[in-house]
């Protein structure tokens, strides 16, 4: 018998196509909420002002100047703009850069987050939150940042690029792919993991085929809300927190970054955890998980190494001392000189070898 603890998460979801003009506004009902800002950046600004639009006198404005791991300053902002509103709720229309940041107007004010996604980040399901300040993004958990409903749209993705299609998707398999190693998963978490990874690797290939196919989309829709259901009842290990200094510190796009480095540090933790990569190698129907997301990511044109991301061989000994600075989760011991490894291995862009 397995020992473990579960707790499921206090959250409504709805995922239907048109369901983010069609189902936002009785989910805000639902919920008794009155005064409404919408959040978004400012690439998804004209689906935001949809949904807004659908509030109707619900809406108390549109704020779209959400950006990239959530700078303080941003932040700040958005929390005035919230207050001075009167707004007693926020609806969160967009990728993860929207949602962190409707996450962090709950963490300061306590309205309650409305969740549209139009990537497939997974951010929506989770309780935890990120502020970047001074190049370094830290992170917390706390249950008020948690969306109270999440509203996926099929028809909502149909826009989004084959090329961050693919990215948003990876993103979201690595949430799957740590929880599956995770010390505090359970029975339930994993097979949710691993029906996620499964999901979304299939949908990402038929969106990649016909960007226009509403069943690929809403089966990735489907797999980003088990992948990051899976994120938000576990703790993330060496792949999240090498992806968290690299974007913080550097300013490397997010999904990209968690596309690339999947598969070293999954090559990485492979020998210490063999179960886990047994589950995830059946998601993908290969004895060798790293390599066949490595193979996937070049298959779908995504890019495969840190270079063509734009960081510098320099900056790597800097990004490996700053993902050990702290202690963390992780099925294999973490030390400076494997993290550089995992992290030369990342920017020269080849095959991922596991690693004894």
């Amino acid at each position: 018998m397995r020992e473990f603890a579960y707790e499921a998460q206090p959250m409504r979801v709805v995922l239907r196509p048109g369901a983010s003009v069609t189902a936002t506004p009785g989910e805000a009902e639902r919920l008794g909420l009155r005064r409404l800002l919408v959040v978004s950046g400012a690439r998804g600004a004209d689906t935001a002002r949809a949904v807004a639009d659908a509030l109707g006198g619900a809406c108390v404005g549109l704020h779209a100047e959400a950006r990239m791991h959530v700078p303080v300053e941003v932040a700040d902002r958005a929390v005035e703009v919230a207050r001075a509103a009167g707004a007693d709720g926020c609806v969160a229309v967009g990728g993860g850069s929207a949602i962190g940041l409707g996450k962090v107007i709950a963490l300061r004010t306590g309205m309650p987050v409305i969740a549209v996604p139009s990537t497939y980040s997974g951010s929506e399901m989770t309780p935890v939150w990120g502020l970047t300040e001074h190049g370094a993004k830290r992170t917390g958990r706390d249950p008020s940042v948690l969306p109270r409903s999440v509203v996926y749209d099929p028809e909502l993705t149909l826009s989004l690029p084959v090329g961050l299609s693919v990215t948003s998707g990876i993103n979201a398999v690595a949430h799957a792919a740590e929880a599956l190693y995770a010390p505090d998963a359970s029975p339930l978490v994993s097979l949710m993991a691993e029906e996620g990874a499964r999901a979304m690797t299939g949908a990402l290939t038929g969106v990649a085929a016909d960007p226009r196919d509403l069943d690929a989309r809403g089966r990735a829709l489907y797999g980003a809300w088990l992948c990051g259901a899976a994120l938000g009842a576990t703790t993330m290990g060496l792949h999240h927190k090498l992806c968290h200094v690299l974007g913080g510190t550097f300013g490397l796009p997010h999904a990209e970054t968690h596309t690339v480095v999947l598969p070293y540090a999954l090559a990485y933790n492979a020998s210490a955890a063999p179960e886990a990569m047994a589950a995830l190698g059946r998601a993908l129907d290969s004895d060798d998980a790293p390599g066949a997301l490595w193979e996937l990511s070049g298959r779908l044109g995504a890019p495969r190494s840190l270079a063509e991301l734009g960081l510098r061989e320099a900056d790597l000994t800097v990004a490996a001392h700053a993902a050990t600075g702290q202690a963390y989760a992780n099925p294999r011991p973490i030390s400076e000189e494997g993290v550089l490894g995992v992290l030369r291995s990342a920017y020269a862009g080849d095959r991922p070898q596991s690693k004894p």
